[in-house]
């Protein structure tokens, strides 16, 4: 019971991180993307370069996300954990 518990926290815990870089990776694209006269060309490639890394940081914590969901969908107590 302990490990599905485990596994269901860790899997909320990843979502959790996904969703916080998306956000962070929105922001820094429509900061790309509003015109300004202050922005430098070097401005602009660092905060495209950081949100492909927190895309990318996303995709990776989604999947470490569903590793967890398949492994809690193997055992029993694990899928009682998934209908609460």
């Amino acid at each position: 019971m302990n490990k599905a518990k485990e596994y269901y926290e860790k899997m909320v815990d990843f979502k959790q991180y996904a969703r916080v870089l998306l956000a962070i990776s929105a922001f820094l694209y429509i900061g790309v993307l509003i015109p300004t006269v202050e922005k430098s060309q070097l401005d602009l490639v660092v905060m495209m370069v950081l949100t492909t890394v927190f895309l990318v940081g996303a995709v990776v914590f989604l999947m470490r996300s569903k590793n967890y969901y398949k492994k809690l969908l193997e055992t029993e107590e694990g899928q009682d954990y998934l209908l609460k």
